[in-house]
């Protein structure tokens, strides 16, 4: 599954100038880029984000640079990270994995924006025998299986719906008369949806309701409504639905950070005595602040960091043309999971270390 071979020659191998789509800076900087593609020049590889505006994939982003440093200084060996933001729009998304593949990179790490689109991916990764690790947004089964060469790593979102379910079930069974405001025994809840058919979106949704419900309590759900990830959409909810219900909100759940944050902003514009329990999904740093000063009950780690040390380790892996099972835990033979952890006031000081 090696690279096919450029000339050095060929114009490809000469970066294409500035273009509208990509970070301010790209991380071409990390290293001295010289001369065409070639094992000998270095490891080079071509990450592509959804949007950099996600505060949780900006973090994975961060500590994949923070892990190419490393590999390039315990390995001695070149590394370039070239590193792109899709804007949000798939159609940036493929002019920039054809960049990729015209600059002579190695292996491609790509965060789907629109997870229909990775067959195409996949196809133009195979022609050039470029292997592919997608990240944080799961294609499905069939475009995953369509080449040995393409792999994911992430986390189960059905895990992370659970978590975040059990975190406001301990909550009501710690403390049932503080959290059941209205003293009818029945939990209303408003809640705060990813991007509309996103699987982590639906499985959070579902899942974390689940596991109140499988708990032995009631749910009243008042609201239900799209943020699309976004702190200011999921603001202007959150706003719209206190003017509707007022108190009788008794938790918020959202399905990321961002949009916990964007609860809390809301909250913090329309003083009152009493907050709703309000939970998240990602465990980001402004997260956490929030947890440490009581404005966000709890929150689930998604691991970002463990996510950018397996994209890491894979991308070197076959590079160096050795098994990939032998770098990463690799489930099916394409998956790499990544734990959920849940994060409360409890035991925060551990996550703040870390």
């Amino acid at each position: 599954m090696r690279r096919k071979t450029r000339s050095c020659c060929s114009p490809s191998c000469r970066p294409p100038a500035g273009r509208r789509g990509s970070l301010s800076l790209l991380l071409a900087g990390l290293l001295l880029l010289s001369g065409c593609g070639g094992k000998e020049e270095g490891l080079r590889i071509g990450t592509a984000l959804y949007t950099k505006d996600d505060t949780f994939i900006s973090t994975v982003a961060q500590n994949l640079e923070g892990m190419v440093r490393e590999a390039e200084s315990e390995t001695g060996r070149q590394i370039t990270l070239f590193l792109s933001d899709s804007e949000s729009r798939q159609s940036t998304q493929m002019d920039q994995v054809d960049r990729f593949l015209n600059r002579g990179c190695d292996v491609l790490c790509i965060n789907l924006v629109d997870r229909t689109a990775a067959a195409v991916i996949v196809d133009k990764a195979e022609a050039e025998g470029v292997p592919l690790i997608f990240f944080n947004r799961q294609p499905v089964a069939e475009d995953i299986q369509r080449w040995d060469g393409v792999y994911y790593v992430g986390a189960d979102a059905r895990e992370s719906g659970e978590l975040q379910g059990g975190l406001v079930l301990d909550a009501w069974r710690a403390d049932r008369e503080t959290l059941d405001r209205n003293g009818d025994g029945v939990l209303q809840y408003v809640m705060l949806e990813g991007e509309p058919g996103h699987q982590d979106s639906l499985l959070r949704t579902e899942y974390a309701v689940k596991a109140v419900t499988d708990g032995g309590v009631e749910v009243e759900k008042l609201a239900s409504e799209t943020a699309n990830w976004n702190r200011a959409q999921a603001a202007a909810r959150t706003a719209q639905w206190l003017e509707e219900f007022g108190d009788g909100i008794e938790v918020i759940f959202a399905n990321n950070d961002d949009m916990a944050l964007g609860a809390i902003d809301a909250l913090a514009d329309t003083p009152r005595d009493r907050w709703p329990l309000i939970v998240g999904v990602d465990a980001t740093a402004p997260a956490l602040e929030a947890v440490a000063v009581g404005q966000l009950y709890g929150t689930v780690l998604n691991d970002s960091r463990g996510q950018a040390r397996a994209m890491m380790d894979l991308a070197l892996a076959l590079w160096n043309g050795e098994d990939p099972a032998r770098a990463v835990e690799l489930t099916d033979g394409h998956y790499v999971w990544l734990p959920y952890r849940p994060v409360t006031l409890e035991n925060l000081e551990e996550f703040l270390e870390a």
